[in-house]
């Protein structure tokens, strides 16, 4: 067998497409053009991202606007009630402590207040028959005291026709005053005049 091969075939030029004609030549640096295919795809996918951008920003400005007014619907003031205005409840009353006074000291020792009046002069007016008791007060007690005393006017039967009183200021101990209790109503002769009640008063 023979180690001798035929000699390939000598290469066919490739037929040149002439260029347009006012265009400038082509860059011997410049990328070779894509072919057709190539470009269209390459549309294509711009029309699906570009398409795909502009739902997306719809869908964003719905969920947008649906919670704009989500929010407006829970800010919105509560409608007023036609129910009539009620006053608040009142505190409960408190409990007030009791107060305590300071006792009041009894009079001063002596005898019974009855024991320090004495009546003086019973008498009636000769003009319009009224009564009337002249008292002398002596106090018997250990300190300066007040007089409150209650004169009744009696009949010659008992029955108690008028009453009167006298009052007196301050008197020390020890000391006397003079004083009147007046009737009222005309009388008959011979009314008495009774002590019916002493207060005397520790100053």
């Amino acid at each position: 067998m023979s180690d001798y091969f035929p000699p390939p075939p000598p290469e066919q030029p490739q037929p040149e497409h002439p260029a347009p004609v006012g265009a400038s030549p082509p860059s011997p640096w410049a990328a070779p053009a894509a072919p057709p295919g190539k470009q269209r795809t390459g549309l294509i996918v711009t029309l699906a991202v570009g398409g795909g951008l502009v739902v997306a920003g719809a869908m964003v400005a719905l969920v947008y606007s649906l919670m704009d007014s989500v929010s407006d619907s829970i800010a919105l003031p509560p409608e007023r009630s036609d129910a009539p205005y009620s006053e608040p409840y009142d505190e409960e009353p408190y409990a007030e402590e009791p107060s305590y006074e300071e006792p009041v000291e009894p009079d001063a020792a002596g005898p019974p207040a009855e024991k320090d009046v004495t009546v003086t002069k019973c008498t009636r007016d000769s003009l319009i028959g009224w009564p009337h008791a002249d008292l002398r007060i002596v106090n018997g007690s250990g300190s300066p005291a007040a007089y409150i005393v209650s004169v009744s006017f009696v009949a010659a039967d008992g029955t108690v026709v008028s009453d009167g009183v006298a009052t007196t200021e301050k008197v020390a101990p020890g000391a006397s005053v003079e004083v009147r209790a007046q009737g009222s109503g005309e009388v008959a002769a011979g009314t008495k005049c009774r002590v019916a009640e002493v207060d005397r008063h520790a100053l």
